[in-house]
């Protein structure tokens, strides 16, 4: 296939595109490095399957040739990226997502979005199953990156039924691994590198609030096999095990073989309290499940991170 990825240079769409070329696909990425680093796919330049175009998918979309499908992962994905760039963040969920449907159907492709957790806000039950209607703040600062992803659903759903198109909801769940970037803002990049360097640890409100955490090749794995599928209502993909923060950071210091203490700041304002897929669906109909022990991932990401510091 000929495959569009949007996002490209981002932490997932890089490890997206990688494992498309390696499946023998051809991949058109695209990126304008708002968050993105071309440093991710330095090396898939030298791939002869791989092109690059430069540009903002909020505005008009052309791609020539046949497209086969459309990979729509643009979009600042950690809280000081939305933050920093809320304005952005809404038009890449609403009119990027606007703009990459109305290639997927022009040139009659799969549109995948790439959704997430948030979609469920603060959630009033664990774990979250898909058909959960979540319990998000529309006006609050996450709101920005919340509602522009549950938009972007809405809007897929309204071309998968008046449009009859083939597409791809995948809801991602917190993913870690190579390719993060060090001042990401999420968990693991920054107790990580607070971990390498001696200083110390930041774990916000009393550490007791949970996340379930995925280590990155299992996330791409999922995602490759829910474009294969025939699924077209969302699917969760992440780890179910869920620990508390306070945990993670401990494991973290252990990883990185670290004397860092621990401190604590408040909560930022709407920050989900707890945090865990349900993956029913995806084990049933995907025949997925995560593979990579936290263990084993944090140790991974360990070695990427001593490697840039």
């Amino acid at each position: 296939m000929r495959i569009l990825v949007t996002g490209a240079a981002g932490f997932l769409g890089s490890h997206l595109s990688r494992h498309l070329l390696d499946k023998g696909h051809s991949v058109v990425g695209l990126d304008n490095f708002i968050t993105g680093n071309v440093d991710n796919i330095r090396d898939l330049f030298k791939n002869g399957r791989f092109e690059f175009i430069n540009y903002d998918v909020t505005n008009y979309l052309h791609v020539p040739g046949k497209l086969d499908a459309v990979l729509h992962f643009a979009s600042p994905a950690s809280p000081i990226d939305y933050l920093k760039f809320p304005i952005p963040t809404l038009k890449v969920g609403a009119l990027g997502t606007h703009k990459a449907l109305g290639l997927a159907k022009n040139k009659n492709a799969i549109f995948m979005i790439a959704s997430t957790s948030e979609v469920y806000g603060d959630p009033l039950i664990n774990p979250q199953h898909e058909g959960y209607w979540g319990n998000v703040n529309p006006i609050g600062p996450r709101g920005v990156y919340d509602e522009a992803k549950r938009f972007a659903e809405a809007l897929t759903m309204a071309y998968h039924r008046y449009h009859h198109m083939q597409v791809r909801i995948v809801r991602i769940f917190n993913t870690y691994g190579p390719n993060m970037r060090l001042k990401d803002g999420r968990a693991v990049p920054n107790f990580m590198v607070q971990a390498l360097k001696g200083r110390p640890i930041t774990v916000y409100g009393d550490g007791r609030q949970t996340r379930s955490l995925c280590y990155v090749s299992d996330l791409i794995d999922g995602i490759y096999r829910l474009l294969k599928s025939g699924i077209n209502e969302p699917v969760n993909i992440g780890n179910p095990r869920e620990l508390t923060l306070l945990e993670l950071a401990e494991m973290v210091k252990t990883a990185a073989g670290s004397g860092s203490k621990i401190i604590f700041k408040p909560l930022p304002e709407d920050d989900p309290k707890v945090r865990r897929p349900d993956i029913t669906r995806a084990r049933r109909e995907l025949k997925w499940r995560p593979r990579i022990s936290l263990e084993d991932g944090l140790k991974k990401t360990v070695a990427h991170f001593k490697s840039r510091i």
